[in-house]
């Protein structure tokens, strides 16, 4: 394979559907980096991930995956990336044995050692059949199997989803863990933003399928920040400066994209968390000045 600098290259997705549309939606995961794709159900996360996969066909736009064509070199690519869905992949009557002996037939340098390992360290039974197992424990099941055969790339749509916070938490260390080595990236679905703010190096979020913010996590949190005053004050602010406006009987908070700017000297400028700078995200889409 090839280098490259980004593990993902979108630009210009579109794929339409009666009653939705994917728009031209452009984002880059760059190599070693943790990207968190956040949206609302139905916003076009599960779209995006499954173009990138050519499982769903996009209707126009470009996907590269280590540089490569998403359609082209599919063979090649799929060979180097991991996938963990919401729908468990696996046949019910199969254990975790049967499951490892079936995937080293599969994959080229699947460790059985390693996906042992990671059976013992999330609590799960290696004889047991999958259908009989919680759904937390299918998702561990998943991840473990997706960890377990030296991908650089893992695609994972909520994973973490239904899962105890101490599992959950658990979950998180591993990706963390593998993160480590430097070729490896994760583009992860969640809507637990606690969860991508803690692991996130970059943040993709789209709403009614069209890209409102992608960029450094950090940049993000930064930046954004709220600021308390009057109703004619925030009125007065120049447009291009607020995301939206939560008014309430006497006065406003305004969510800027920018809270070191002069022009807010006079204001207390509160830094947000990521769940509150995405829900002002979302009203600016319906209207610039919401009512709590």
């Amino acid at each position: 394979m090839k280098d490259y600098e980004n593990a993902i290259e979108i630009e210009d997705l579109t794929k339409q559907y009666d009653g939705f549309t994917l728009q031209n939606v452009s984002f880059q995961v760059p190599k070693g980096s943790i990207m968190g794709f956040v949206g609302q159900n139905g916003a076009g996360k599960s779209t995006t991930m499954k173009a990138i996969l050519n499982i769903v066909k996009k209707d126009s736009g470009d996907i590269r995956v280590f540089g490569l064509d998403h359609v082209r070199d599919e063979a090649e690519i799929k060979k180097h990336i991991a996938v963990v869905f919401d729908e468990v992949p696996f046949h019910d009557t199969l254990n975790g044995r049967q499951l490892s002996r079936i995937l080293k037939g599969i994959y080229g340098e699947w460790d059985d050692a390693l996906f042992f390992q990671y059976l013992d360290r999330f609590s799960l039974p290696a004889k047991k059949p999958i259908g009989q197992l919680s759904k937390g424990m299918k998702m561990k099941f998943q991840i473990a199997a997706a960890l377990s055969h030296n991908a650089n790339l893992l695609i994972m749509d909520e994973p973490t989803s239904g899962l105890d916070p101490v599992v959950r938490s658990e979950m998180l260390d591993v990706f963390m863990e593998y993160i480590q080595k430097e070729d490896h990236t994760i583009l992860l679905s969640s809507h637990i933003t606690s969860d991508l703010e803690r692991i996130a190096d970059n943040i993709t979020f789209i709403h009614g399928g069209k890209l409102l913010l992608t960029d450094n996590k950090d940049d993000i949190l930064y930046r954004h920040g709220i600021i308390r005053c009057t109703q004619d004050e925030a009125a007065a602010l120049p447009e291009k400066e607020i995301v939206s406006i939560r008014l309430t009987d006497f006065t406003a908070s305004v969510m800027v994209h920018n809270r070191s700017n002069p022009l807010y000297a006079k204001y207390t400028a509160d830094a947000a968390p990521l769940d509150e700078i995405l829900l002002y995200y979302v009203h600016g889409t319906r209207e610039k000045r919401w009512r709590a």
